[in-house]
This record gives structure tokens, C-alpha cells and sequence, in this order.
């Protein structure tokens, strides 16, 4: 099992259940910058509280674990949970999206993306993966989330709306990281 695999998994029963999400974090940065390791997946999904049985039944302990209390927890907090695949020791972090524009805005830009030959998935938009890396920057300080910004804008610029950026850099509070990261791709 790698990362890759996981993904793929969990965007499959998600798909498959009828659930808006979008892959985010550091997978998100790599297909549309370069490649670096993760051991986890970030995947942003709507999951309603009337399909949290369905959901878990399609993780089978052993060979996953979820924890149901966890996810009650996370649908009505707006917060996360993971999904854990002992074996190989990877999991993959279910983010609930909050009650904000531009949460909901990042689920319908999702883009539907060939992952591997025949599995196609959906990934955030890279507006929205530099926005929320950003603000995991902002949050955290991890020059990492600098790193993966830098290699989108690097490997995708002519795919990049640079004034949807802005604007919500701007409505988010991040306008000083962006500007931060202009400035650094000038030098």
C-alpha cells in the first residue's frame, strides 16, 4: 500500500457513496507541482451524518481503522478525523468543510483528475491548494507548505488564477503571505 493507493481508496468509496470532496494538502501540491513524500492523504469531504454507517463499513478493521465516535464528532464539529491503515502505517485525514464561502467554494472548483491510468479523482482546484497552504503556513509556520506553494506556481503558472488568489488572500487574511510569496518568486 502506498499513499497513492490510499487516495485512490478513499476517493473510491466516496465517489461511490455520493460524497462531495476534493484531495487537498500535500498530494494536491505534488500533482500539480513536484514530487515530494507524505505519509498522509488531506482529502476535504462533505460527509452528511445519515451515510456515517455506510461510510465506516467500507473500512473493515483489520485492515483499516476508523473511528465512528471520531467521525460523529468531526460532521458536527466541522473538524476531521482519520482513517488509518495499520499495515502500512499511512492514513488519511477526512476534513469536514466549514460553514464558509469559500470552504464551500473549494468543493465545486474541485477538479475531476486522472490520478493513475484509469482512476480519476477529484482534486482542489490549485487556487484553493496554494489558499489553504497558505493558511497552514499562516497557522504553523512550516516553510514545507512555502515549498509546495512555490513548485504549483512553478509547475502549473499558466493554469493559475492569480487574481482568484489574491482575492481570497485578501478575504482570508493571507494577503501578507501571498505578497510574501511573490516576492520570494522574484528573486
Amino acid at each position: 500500500m502506498t499513499t497513492t493507493d490510499l487516495m485512490l481508496i478513499v476517493a473510491k468509496v466516496l465517489q461511490e457513496l455520493d460524497i462531495s470532496y476534493a484531495i487537498t494538502g500535500s498530494m494536491a501540491s505534488t500533482y500539480y507541482g513536484e514530487m515530494r513524500t507524505t505519509n498522509d492523504v488531506d482529502i476535504v469531504a462533505d460527509i452528511p451524518s445519515w451515510k456515517i454507517s455506510e461510510f465506516i463499513a467500507k473500512f473493515p478493521p483489520p485492515e483499516f481503522y476508523v473511528s465512528e465516535d471520531a467521525v460523529r464528532h468531526a460532521i458536527v464539529q466541522r473538524g476531521q478525523f482519520n482513517i488509518i491503515h495499520p499495515s502500512s502505517g499511512y492514513k488519511t485525514d477526512v476534513i469536514l468543510p466549514k460553514d464558509s464561502p469559500h470552504d464551500q467554494l473549494q468543493l465545486a472548483r474541485a477538479r475531476l483528475q486522472t490520478a493513475r491510468a484509469g482512476n480519476d479523482v477529484y482534486f482542489a482546484s490549485p487556487e484553493d491548494v496554494i489558499l489553504k497552504k497558505m493558511a497552514a503556513f499562516q497557522e504553523g509556520g512550516s516553510d514545507k507548505h512555502l515549498r509546495d506553494i512555490a513548485s504549483v506556481l512553478k509547475v502549473s503558472a499558466d493554469r493559475i488564477d492569480q487574481q482568484y488568489v489574491m482575492h481570497w488572500a485578501q478575504r482570508l487574511g493571507l494577503s501578507e503571505v501571498w505578497n510574501l510569496i511573490l516576492e520570494k518568486l522574484q528573486k
